[in-house]
């Protein structure tokens, strides 16, 4: 550190957060995917027939917030919601056909997005972010 001040890390996490939220929903507004949606879709894809709780567990999201992001995204074509046929109370997630549609674009544009980001920097200087982010995640749970 030239300056001596230690690097604002935890500013620029959140503002990066910020920005890739943006980036994927500006890449995501022709079919109405949001950053939160996206996080929905390859849930979703990655565990069929998944609870609402583990997907708002999954999002580091609330149940409330959770809930009407699902509303949503299923007025929308993207997910069916049902209750488990074993316990009425617990509500199953499984992508509609639009939303196996949705996730291909999604897929593609996090491609793109990592490709973005990732250009300009070396596989040890990614893995060393890759090291500080998974550590970050886990000091603050």
């Amino acid at each position: 550190m030239k300056s001596g001040k230690p690097p604002r890390l935890v500013f620029l996490t959140l503002e990066a957060e910020r920005r890739l939220a943006r980036w994927i929903s500006r890449r995501g507004r022709s079919r109405g995917i949001s950053a939160p949606a996206a996080g929905v879709l390859f849930h979703v894809a990655s565990a069929p027939g998944t609870t609402t709780g583990e997907v708002a567990a999954a999002l580091h999201g609330s149940a409330a917030g959770t809930s009407g992001l699902l509303a949503r995204m299923e007025q929308a074509g993207l997910i069916h919601r049902e209750p488990d046929p074993e316990d009425r109370r617990t509500i199953r997630v499984n992508l509609a056909e639009a939303g196996e549609h949705a996730l291909e674009d999604v897929r593609a544009a996090i491609t793109d997005l990592n490709h973005l980001i990732t250009n300009g920097f070396t596989e040890e200087e990614l893995e060393t972010v890759s090291r500080w982010l998974r550590h970050v995640s886990r000091s603050v749970g």
